[in-house]
């Protein structure tokens, strides 16, 4: 069970960084060309909300799995503070992700509020823009503890 978890949660990480990708593009297609803020617009940013929180619901039953299992033996202690890859998984992916998850759930939400299509753009753009380059940072950050 566990590996087919890891499996799921690694390939719709690939998703989400796609539709990231997508959605900022479109956001500054739509600043620059100043289109309206479409139903295509809004499609992706729903599907990239859905994979999003369906990311999250599998990483925390991987979580919970993982202490089940045993795949996971390190439970919160100082050893896990000291040790930067046991850290990483423990305290600085989830924090990491998390914050992703409620700048793109804040996008979506606070996007579908405004009325003027260039803010809309623009919020979609700086919100899963700052979500994106979190993304990158807590990927970096992960090789860097793995050395």
């Amino acid at each position: 069970m566990y590996q087919g978890l890891l499996h799921t949660h690694i390939l719709l990480r690939y998703f989400i960084l796609i539709m990231l990708i997508v959605v900022i593009v479109m956001a500054v297609t739509g600043l620059i060309k100043k289109k309206p803020y479409g139903k295509l617009d809004n499609k992706f940013s729903l599907y990239l909300l859905i994979f999003t929180h369906l990311q999250a619901v599998v990483g925390i039953i991987l979580y919970i799995v993982s202490y089940l299992d045993g795949t996971r033996r390190v439970h919160f202690t100082a050893e896990t503070m000291k040790d930067s890859s046991l850290r990483y998984w423990a305290v600085e992916h989830v924090t990491g992700m998390i914050v992703v998850i409620v700048l793109i759930t804040v996008a979506r939400i606070s996007s579908k509020k405004l009325s003027l299509d260039a803010a809309k753009h623009m919020r979609m753009l700086i919100l899963n823009g700052i979500a994106l380059a979190l993304v990158i940072a807590v990927i970096l950050l992960g090789k860097m503890s793995i050395l």
